[in-house]
């Protein structure tokens, strides 16, 4: 009965009854009362009509969360209906949250009780703004202004209001409105900025209260970024927050306005008042923070103000220098103020915070990063005579002018380099391939999660440690050894200090000479081997084990040039093999694999002094080298050995070797086929399923290292192999015939399906790695069309293995035009009996859907032909699919399927069969496209929807469609061509989706898509503003919608980064080295 009295809203609503759901709602009482409650106020919050009683609501009701449910209704007219709603009704709502706010907080009392009601309505009055201001309330910020004089209370409120106001057009204007839109508040607020400047400097010089003062200072903080600066240099504005930067109460405040001036940058008119800025600052500072103060204790033991100071000051710092630090190079007195501020960032820079840390850090790779092009260019005075446009040999004069400059501007910051040496060095983040950390407890572990932050920060300190070694090579070396000798006689021996030592000294692998390299490593690695000599513990060796294995995995070329410590580390790395401290076996084998990756061709060759290659006595060696590794690093073992077989040209000693290397897996197949000859029963037995699978997997690394050199072993067990695949899958069948879909989830059932799987990973890693060579295909792919097509196509569903899709989309990939003939074949067998399995939901069977999705694209690619001779049923489920992969919430289901579409597309345009395909999918694409493009959930697809809308705006304007997209028998009106065919019908489907959105802006935007659908970079741009205007995107992180320029933009900075030695680890550079 209730319930039917709140829906009535006919006539004022039934506050006390509200107030009572909603108390329901928010109260303690039974689930059943919330959930009905619940379901009131959702259905009164869908209701179109209740925000009229928002006034009614508001002025009756003492609770607050009554009044933040009307407010709530009230928010979502504003941002999605308020342009429709008459003339009289805005203004009244309007005035009414105009008076609230000023009867509230007009009173001191008031004012503090209803704090948060006052916040809310600020925030609804800030929302009004952004439709309504400048163009339907011109007098807002006069108003504003007037108001603020009349009480401190009010004044304080303005404030908050006008920070709200630039924040919204300023900070978070991006994809929420139109750039129009934003363009146009930004123009208003700059030239009504005069009335709230003065109302600021007048509080500030005039108030005695503290909390109006903090909202005055935090109301500039706000506006200080973008308001002219005029406002800020020509005016009292910076004398007035200097003078209250020493007070306690307001330093944070303060410093946060300075650092947003700091940040300013626009040309060099203010250079004076920044040089006097900074050094009154600096003065201040010093009775604030004496140079003197240990600034990681007194973080460590400050109160949250002073924490926040101390990350505040480095915010001052890195915002001014990297704007402004040229002016302080100028004169003695500034430089000596520069030298000091520098001095105070290194010390904050070790403060045991990362967030603190990362602002010091960002910076420092800024500078460091100037200097060093600045010395780049130097060393190289070509590219610096060109930056300055000018011919080198017409004015050497000049270039050494600007080199000695340079060289003064290097010789200014040696000294703090160098203890940004220090600091690079002893904080240094864990690479990634460190898999040997320390926990909470002080135990030495194996690492089981990666931190994505810490390698982020890793990354940033490697480029500024390569920058600072290329400044100076001798002062890093220096440190780096000392660090080191310290480790040696124990004055300095702990983990953290080792580790970040040797994390350092991996990280600038490549940025030497390689003679200093070289001079530089023999003694690193020598004093490691020696320190793991000495040291007692198992954890301190295997910390010592971890930096040794990372160091000289870092630097291949070194190796490469030294085969003596190269087979010293290769035995070293054996004997941490048979070392069990978890962690230590893995690294061994993981760097044994990077350094084999690196310097192959070393293993195979007689070096001088031995008697036999490297990798024969190391093939001799090899079942007591393995005894102690799991199966897991004994697979990496193996492809690091086939790596090294790869490496050997003579045949016939590469077919020996890999005989070798097989010959213990050889063994134990040969053995367990011949018991299943004489009992296939003896097949079934758990231990021996598992040692099946470990056999596969062995195989399996091989081949991935040896390509197609592994041909004799897998041709060996290939037959056997698919006879024990297909009688795995009978036994899987039946157990799950007979035990129902449960028998699928029992480990047996799940360890037969890793058999499978690991049978098809084998034979499509191999014909992946192989050379492109027919008979191989011929020889494999025809004995698996029954055993393995058959049997997916005969399979229950939870028995098909997904290997099978993505196997022969290896194979269709490989292959290419010569697998046509097959096509009709393995779309018989996988293509009804998956999609069943798929479209039911988007849940099911996700690696399926993957899998089946890159295969039909395999097919469009290269054997299109076959999907040409589809019959019209059969290509209308292949699209019906398609559609259907896009419309997936799964990122990458969708990116397959729309790549797909466009593969699809782009075949049938210029096939013979274009008209029918077109006039049966084209409109239909249209609408699909447009579903996805307009619902949030699919932004990260934005690229690929973009490309498929040019293609087919631009093929309907081409003219290649020769025949009519409408159906005559449906639609009476004949169109003049199938542009404006397409054209009225866009605009229709668009109207209908988005009634908010007025006809006329619809046509805009369609008559918009076809002018530029010729140039992707306006069409892309025209569907950005689109979207931001459609309600759905208005309020979200639109950042997806980007994500094409911050890839471009990234591959660039590779291009850098590829010019500078050493940036790019020489481990990551994908090249043949040459190591012969």
């Amino acid at each position: 009965m209730a319930a039917e009295k709140l829906r009535d809203l006919s006539q004022p609503i039934d506050v006390a009854l509200l107030d009572a759901t909603v108390a329901a709602f928010y109260g303690t009482g039974s689930k059943d009362e919330r959930t009905a409650a619940d379901h009131i106020l959702r259905e009164l919050q869908n209701n179109p009509d209740m925000w009229l009683q928002v006034v009614h609501i508001l002025s009756n009701t003492q609770s607050l969360n009554t009044k933040f449910f009307a407010l709530q209704v009230l928010e979502g007219v504003i941002k999605y209906r308020w342009n429709v709603l008459p003339v009289e009704q805005r203004d009244g709502m309007k005035n009414y949250i105009s008076d609230v706010i000023v009867k509230l907080s007009s009173n001191e009392v008031s004012f503090r009780q209803e704090r948060l009601y006052v916040n809310k309505l600020n925030i609804i009055l800030v929302q009004i703004l952004k439709h309504e201001w400048p163009a339907r309330w011109r007098s807002f910020i006069p108003d504003l202004v007037t108001a603020a004089k009349t009480s401190e209370t009010l004044c304080e409120n303005c404030m908050v209001i006008l920070k709200l106001l630039s924040e919204e057009v300023f900070d978070f204007s991006r994809g929420e409105m139109t750039q129009q839109k934003i363009k146009e508040l930004k123009q208003s607020l700059n030239s009504e900025f005069q009335l709230i400047h003065e109302l600021c400097l007048y509080v500030l010089s005039a108030s005695q209260r503290t909390e109006l003062i903090r909202a005055t200072l935090a109301t500039l903080h706000a506006f200080l970024s973008w308001i002219p600066l005029g406002y800020i240099f020509e005016s009292p504005l910076l004398e007035t927050l200097l003078k209250f930067f020493p007070v306690p109460s307001y330093r944070n405040l303060t410093l946060q306005c300075l650092t947003e001036v700091a940040a300013l940058n626009f040309g060099d008119f203010y250079n004076l008042q920044y040089a006097k800025m900074y050094t009154i600052f600096m003065v201040q500072l010093q009775t604030v923070l004496p140079v003197s103060t240990n600034i990681p204790d007194a973080y460590g033991n400050g109160s949250s103000e002073e924490q926040a100071f101390i990350q505040n000051l480095a915010l001052f710092f890195t915002s001014f220098y990297k704007f402004h630090i040229r002016i302080l190079e100028s004169s003695q007195e500034n430089i000596a103020a520069l030298l000091m501020g520098l001095e105070y960032l290194l010390n904050i820079s070790y403060v045991d915070d990362t967030e603190v840390f990362k602002v010091c850090l960002d910076y420092w790779n800024l500078l460091v990063l100037e200097l060093f092009e600045a010395n780049h260019n130097l060393d190289n005075p070509a590219a610096t005579a060109n930056m300055m446009g000018l011919q080198t040999q017409m004015i050497p004069g000049i270039i050494d002018g600007h080199g000695t400059q340079l060289m003064q501007r290097r010789q200014l910051y040696s000294a703090p380099m160098s203890k940004l040496r220090l600091l690079m060095i002893s904080r240094m983040a864990k690479p990634e391939e460190v898999l040997i950390v320390e926990d909470e407890n002080g135990n030495i572990v194996r690492e089981t999660l990666k931190d994505n932050d810490v390698l982020v920060q890793y990354k940033i300190m490697r480029e500024t440690l390569i920058y600072l070694c290329h400044l100076d090579h001798n002062d890093t070396e220096k440190q780096m050894l000392k660090k080191l000798s310290k480790q040696l006689n124990g004055e300095d021996w702990t983990w953290n200090n080792l580790n970040t030592l040797c994390w350092a000294i991996g990280s600038i692998s490549g940025s030497m000479m390689e003679e200093q390299e070289n001079r530089f490593l023999v003694m690193v690695i020598r004093d490691l081997l020696n320190l793991c000599e000495i040291t007692k513990g198992k954890d301190n060796k295997a910390v010592i084990a971890s930096n040794i294995m990372y160091v000289v995995g870092q630097y291949p070329r070194f190796l490469r040039a030294h085969w003596k410590f190269l087979k010293t580390v290769v035995n070293k790395l054996f004997e941490f093999m048979h070392e069990t401290h978890p962690g230590v076996q893995d690294m061994a084998c993981d760097t044994f694999l990077k350094i084999v990756q690196k310097c192959k061709r070393k293993f195979v060759i007689l070096q001088v002094g031995e008697s036999e290659p490297f990798v024969s006595e190391l093939l001799t060696t090899l079942p007591t080298t393995i005894i102690d590794l799991e199966p897991h690093q004994i697979h990496t073992f193996y492809e690091s050995v086939g790596c090294m077989i790869q490496a050997e040209t003579e045949a016939a000693k590469r077919e020996e070797y890999l005989q070798r290397l097989m010959n213990l897996p050889n063994l134990r197949w040969t053995e367990i086929i011949g018991q299943a000859r004489s009992s296939v029963d003896y097949l079934k037995d758990q231990d021996v399923v598992r040692a099946v699978l470990n056999i596969l997997q062995t195989n399996t690394s091989a081949a991935s290292a040896l390509g197609t050199h592994f041909l004799s072993q897998i041709t060996l067990i290939f037959l056997d192999m698919l006879n024990v695949y297909k009688m795995y899958s009978e036994l899987i069948s039946s157990t799950i015939a007979e035990g129902g879909p449960y028998a699928s989830r029992t480990s047996y059932v799940k360890l037969l399906r890793s058999v499978k799987k690991e049978t098809l990973k084998l034979i499509e890693t191999f014909l992946d790695k192989a050379e492109d060579q027919p008979q191989i295909g011929k020889q494999f792919v025809p004995p698996m069309m029954d055993p393995v097509l058959g049997d997916y196509a005969r399979n229950v569903p939870d028995a098909r293995e997904s290997e099978v899709l993505s196997l022969f989309a290896t194979i269709i990939n490989k292959y290419k035009a010569a697998m046509i003939d097959d096509v009709p074949r393995i779309f018989e067998a996988v293509f009804q009996c998956t999609l069943e399995m798929i479209t039911k939901n988007f849940e099911d069977y996700p690696e399926h859907r993957l899998k089946f999705f890159s295969l039909l694209q395999a097919i469009a690619t290269h054997c299109f032909g076959a999907l040409i001779l589809l019959s019209p049923e059969q290509l209308k489920l292949v699209m019906d699919s398609v559609m259907w992969a896009f419309r997936h919430t799964e990122r990458n289901i969708a990116e397959t399927g729309l790549n797909l579409l466009l593969e699809m597309l782009k075949n049938f345009q210029t096939s013979e069969f274009r008209n029918q395909f077109y006039r049966s999918y084209f409109v239909l694409i249209v609408q699909e496209i447009f579903a996805v493009l307009t619902d949030t959930f699919h932004k990260p697809g934005f690229k690929l929807h973009v490309l498929v809308l040019q293609h087919l705006f631009c093929l309907v304007e081409s003219g290649a469609l020769t025949e009519p997209l409408w159906d005559a028998s449906t639609v009476s009106y004949s169109y003049p061509n199938n542009g404006a065919f397409v054209r009225e019908y866009t605009i229709k489907l668009l109207c209908g989706s988005f009634p908010n959105i007025p006809a006329s802006e619809v046509t805009r935007f369609v008559n918009g898509l076809f002018e530029s659908r010729a140039d992707l970079s306006t069409f892309k741009n025209h569907i950005r503003d689109f979207l931001v205007q459609s309600k759905e995107f208005a309020t979200q992180d639109n950042k997806d919608l980007y994500a094409e320029e911050a890839a471009a933009q990234k591959e660039k900075e590779r291009q850098r980064m590829l010019s500078i030695p050493g940036l790019i680890a020489p481990n990551e550079i994908q090249d043949e080295m040459v190591d012969s």
